[in-house]
């Protein structure tokens, strides 16, 4: 176990993925798009460690965490983390979950490596860099750490009779939005064949089965997720009108829960059915961009003629 958790470490992973890049451009040196991968490579590994110093801030800033809210939260919507990840952390899927979630860069590294036309690795790319520059403002919105940090062992038997309310926490606001389900949820706008698109899909299902078995999320984290995958999309894509929309959508859903919770708490029906519009959305790009293809779906017109030339 503690060897599979070295393995999958975001450090050793980001390591081999850079070696990897590394060889991967040197065996195409006319590609020009490859010595981009590799900087994209390396400079994440460094936005990590900016990451972290940034949160810091962010904690010290903001200790007043939000997760006793959104707690309430997934109550009112009738399901919760725990309900969810108790069976699972019993159960087989346990260290294949773990292993699904640490993943998630050196899939998106493959992805990347796959994709042949410079376009669309440039949409993987572009979508990427949208999620994690735009992601941690949300998380000064509703700062929170994520039922795991903030409640301990206990989250996972729902012991937590407190009123909603926000308490004094010391940890790194880093759970509503789920950034991790967007990530994933870009490599289901973004995939072009039927095998691919139902790889992406289970992906992502293990991605959001991931982030509630470890503790990292809360349910309504991974909805809000959704339509903040969609933003990312369109952004990469340069529909700006539509990644306002989307954006939006997940402002709402901030914005919500920042200032009027208890509202959300008070009508748990309406509270699902915002939830339920919500993922409708996520489907619906979804929809579409399969019936289009992500080229019809995220490029321009010239950049369509572009690429078709090239090929």
């Amino acid at each position: 176990m503690q060897i599979a958790r070295l393995i999958f470490s975001p450090g050793f992973l980001g390591i081999v993925a850079l070696f990897a890049a590394i060889v991967w451009m040197l065996r195409d040196e006319k590609d020009k798009t490859r010595p981009l991968v590799f900087f994209a490579i390396l400079i994440n590994l460094f936005y990590g460690t900016a990451m972290t110093i940034f949160l810091k801030g962010e904690d010290s800033l903001l200790p007043w965490k939000y997760d006793l809210i959104l707690f309430a939260v997934d109550r009112a919507l009738g399901v919760t983390a725990a309900a969810i990840a108790l069976p699972l952390l019993h159960s087989f899927w346990r260290t294949p979950l773990l292993v699904v979630y640490e993943s998630l860069l050196p899939v998106m590294i493959l992805c990347c490596f796959l994709q042949r036309r410079v376009e669309e690795r440039n949409l993987i790319l572009r979508g990427y860099i949208a999620v994690f520059v735009v992601g941690p403002i949300f998380y000064a919105i509703v700062p929170a750490c994520g039922p795991v940090y903030a409640f301990g062992p206990k989250w996972l038997y729902a012991l937590l009779p407190e009123p909603a309310h926000t308490i004094q926490l010391s940890g790194f606001p880093n759970a509503f939005p789920s950034l991790h389900v967007a990530t994933a949820f870009l490599l289901v706008l973004f995939a072009r064949r039927v095998f691919w698109r139902g790889a992406a899909l289970v992906f992502l299902l293990g991605t959001m089965l991931s982030t509630l078995s470890t503790g990292e999320h809360y349910v309504v984290d991974l909805i809000a997720g959704l339509v903040f995958g969609c933003f990312a999309g369109a952004a990469a894509g340069r529909f700006w009108r539509r990644a306002f929309v989307y954006l939006f959508a997940a402002v709402v859903w901030s914005v919500s829960i920042r200032f009027r919770y208890e509202t959300l708490l008070a009508h748990p029906y309406a509270l699902r059915l915002f939830a339920l519009v919500t993922v409708m959305i996520a489907m619906h790009a979804v929809l579409v961009a399969w019936d289009r293809g992500p080229v019809g779906s995220f490029l321009k017109l010239e950049e369509i003629e572009k690429a078709a030339a090239d090929a």
